[in-house]
């Protein structure tokens, strides 16, 4: 019998149960849907044989549980504080769930369905405050290859090890730059830190889930089949979002006219800024907006009047007011409504702007692999940029959103773009 040897140095921090997936979302059903029913049955035990309450402790189930899949889905993008989403997502699972019930003429009790909402959102508060308490991640750098600068990411405890017999306690994963070329001694120790059951990272794909940038040097056969999206997404999206911009139209219309009256009552020009962008899969569009700024003749190229710098004084009064709460891009709704546009997706730029970014920056094109949109990822994690370095910085942002193109992180979007209107920070 051959016994495999283990790595004795390296020891792994205790699992904490409350942790555990079950025991949050036991504990959660027991405290928001089980709780509320058994404070109405002080009443009398016919409360809970009632049809109401039984219609209302399976729709609350249902809301609770999937509230929590989506909290537990938004918590694993880099840069989440998970605790801030926890109202707005059960609000949404909740008010979805109960909405249904409401279509259908199902009784039920307002009361509970109530309490357990509230009970929900109080329960995992309460959990988020006590894991950030209890959990942090700490991380073993192997020295080596490109691992230089990876303390300056924040919220985790690095330990740069300096032998492979250094003994580190109560990690939770190795990081290392697994193309370099490692001595085989950091190779037996890193292969020894797996089949102790602790978790080898390579440098870049810690980077990334950390900070929510995906870098690259050069493209391959790989890097390429990872980056592209989800077909049966895309078109879901993209149906979806015509839908969300006939709404948008309609129900918006009064609000659109008074916006439209008071631009024209602040400032001589047209209501509408036109502008050619470059969009899905590098073809030319023109994008509507809400004009924001005094009509100038542009200068040059073309490239300096498309940036908008901080403090411009082309900006209206009008203007200030719409770009602090983004109401200037809801015309878009028309572009998305002829399939140029999306929601949420990459940034289209001024055409003068993307031609000078496809010279300077290798694969910029690629961002044209998904339709832009009004609000993305880069956006809510950046805001507005137009230095070439910085550029570079949203390219990494964009080339992320389209590695991890999914429902969850375009809901992660939305409710991060919503905050923005809401309390204007970070607006640009």
């Amino acid at each position: 019998m051959i016994s495999i040897p283990m790595a004795g140095p390296i020891v792994a921090p205790p699992r904490h149960r409350f942790l555990r997936v079950r025991y949050q979302l036991l504990g959660g059903l027991l405290f928001a849907v089980v709780l509320p029913v058994l404070l109405r049955s002080l009443d009398g035990t016919w409360v809970i044989t009632a049809q109401t309450t039984q219609n209302t402790v399976l729709a609350a189930v249902c809301a609770h549980i999937l509230g929590f899949l989506a909290f537990r889905r938004l918590g694993t993008f880099p840069g989440v504080a998970a605790a801030g989403f926890i109202l707005p997502t059960f609000a949404l699972t909740y008010g979805f769930i109960f909405a249904v019930i409401f279509f259908f003429r199902i009784d039920y009790s307002r009361f509970q369905a109530g309490g357990s909402f509230m009970l929900s959102t109080l329960w995992y508060f309460g959990w988020s405050i006590a894991a950030r308490r209890v959990v942090r991640h700490r991380l073993a750098v192997v020295p080596g290859g490109n691992v230089s600068g990876i303390e300056r990411i924040q919220n985790v405890v690095w330990h740069h090890l300096s032998s492979p017999d250094q003994a580190v306690a109560g990690i939770n994963g190795i990081v290392a730059d697994l193309r370099a070329d490692l001595s085989d001694a950091w190779e037996r120790y890193i292969a020894d830190a797996a089949l102790a059951g602790i978790r080898v990272y390579h440098v870049k794909q810690v980077t990334e889930s950390l900070t929510g940038r995906t870098e690259i040097e050069h493209l391959s056969e790989n890097t390429l089949g990872s980056l592209n999206p989800n077909q049966f997404y895309l078109s879901f999206k993209e149906a979806a979002d015509r839908l969300g911009a006939v709404a948008v139209l309609v129900l918006l219309a009064p609000v659109l006219a008074l916006i439209a009256l008071a631009i024209r009552l602040d400032s001589s020009g047209p209501v509408l800024f036109r502008q050619e962008r470059m969009g899905y899969r590098g073809k030319v569009f023109t994008v509507y907006k809400f004009r924001t700024m005094r009509v100038e003749e542009p200068a040059g190229d073309g490239r300096e009047s498309a940036m908008t710098r901080p403090g411009d004084d082309r900006i209206t009064r009008v203007g200030h007011v719409l770009r602090h709460s983004r109401l200037d891009e809801l015309p878009q709704a028309l572009n998305i409504l002829r399939g140029e546009m999306s929601w949420i997706g990459p940034r289209p730029e001024a055409l003068a702007l993307s031609r000078w970014y496809e010279d300077e920056l290798p694969f910029y094109r690629y961002r044209h692999i998904v339709r832009p949109g009004i609000t993305g990822w880069a956006q809510v994690n950046q805001g507005h940029v137009t230095d070439v370095g910085d550029v570079l910085e949203k390219l990494h942002y964009d080339f992320y959103y389209i590695k991890n193109f999914s429902p969850w992180l375009d809901l992660l979007i939305a409710l991060r773009t919503v905050k923005v209107m809401v309390t204007g920070h970070g607006a640009h």
